[in-house]
């Protein structure tokens, strides 16, 4: 087919690297604008871009569609179908209506379930056994399109939003190049209206951990937010991130260390938390053990709370 592929950030790259193997025509690369990046502030080409540039493919960076100038660009590739994930830009209903086959969206989640901006780190906080990929339909509506594909990924106590995001990215390419293969037979199923949640955008404010709540949930916290916006606990008003973490059994006052022999573990209001990857202001992170060896921190130490 003559694809059009609209996408910006790192999620987006395993679809384009599978449509380009699976043979399609990539007749237009839509990505945002190259932003400022790193200590020098250079403009950064989004990781989109980057791939597309290595397979020769034509890329288009508009600050908006909703010009007519680029309305034109796109209407000019005369394009079968055009493939979204994760781009971040509104697609107006003119540009959804120019590919002969319209638009079709690779989402991160389960739909009906966590529509929205974070929807991997909302089913990791919620406590979800599963979530996965949908291919749908995209209409002006947010996540609201009929879908055609699903895909579970389980969700395990070893994962990070990281994790899960590489593993739903790459499943997310694969899983659109066997919904083009089929797109000719597929029913696209529309959406249960009463069954739809939605995954707020993450906020820095929500990082903070509150030692009087659940462990296991704390532990959902922590490894929910990394890499964004990363779990903090303060120690004598210092601020720690904290990267990878265990509910385990244990008791004390929330926030009390009652133990660094299995981890540092961490009383809280039901349970305990083991944090087994962490950093210090200015330092680098590390696993416990190494965090100790250059730590003064031992047993009856306590988090401010």
């Amino acid at each position: 087919m003559r694809v059009i592929f609209a996408g910006t950030p790192d999620f987006a790259v395993p679809a384009l690297a599978a449509l380009i193997e699976a043979g399609h025509e990539i007749v237009l690369v839509l990505t945002q604008p190259d932003r400022p990046a790193g200590r020098g502030m250079k403009l950064k080409a989004s990781p989109v871009k980057e791939l597309a540039l290595l397979h020769g493919l034509e890329v288009f960076q508009p600050e908006s569609l909703r010009d007519e100038e680029a309305q034109n660009r796109i209407l000019a590739a005369r394009a079968d179908v055009m493939i979204v994930a994760a781009y971040g830009l509104i697609i107006p209903t003119i540009v959804l209506d120019m590919p002969r086959l319209g638009c079709l969206n690779i989402h991160a989640s389960l739909l009906p379930r966590w529509r929205g901006a974070a929807p991997i780190q909302r089913a990791m906080l919620a406590n979800d056994a599963a979530t996965g990929v949908t291919i749908m339909q995209v209409v002006p509506a947010l996540d609201a399109g009929a879908m055609l594909k699903k895909a579970v990924v389980p969700i395990t106590e070893n994962d990070t939003a990281q994790t899960l995001h590489d593993v739903l990215a790459t499943t997310g390419g694969h899983l659109m190049v066997q919904v083009l293969a089929q797109l000719d037979s597929l029913v696209a199923e529309s959406q249960d209206e009463a069954l739809v949640t939605y995954a707020a955008k993450l906020q820095k404010s929500e990082a903070p951990l509150d030692w009087a709540g659940d462990a296991a949930q704390l532990a959902r916290q922590v490894r929910a937010f990394n890499p964004f916006p990363v779990a903090q606990a303060t120690m004598r008003g210092e601020p720690w991130r904290l990267w990878f973490a265990r509910a385990v059994d244990g008791h004390g006052q929330p926030g009390e260390i009652i133990s660094v022999d299995r981890g540092i573990v961490v009383a809280c209001g039901q349970g305990a938390l083991c944090i087994e990857t962490l950093q210090r202001p200015g330092g680098k992170q590390l696993n416990w053990k190494d965090f100790l060896a250059g730590a003064a921190l031992k047993r009856g130490d306590r988090f401010d709370v």
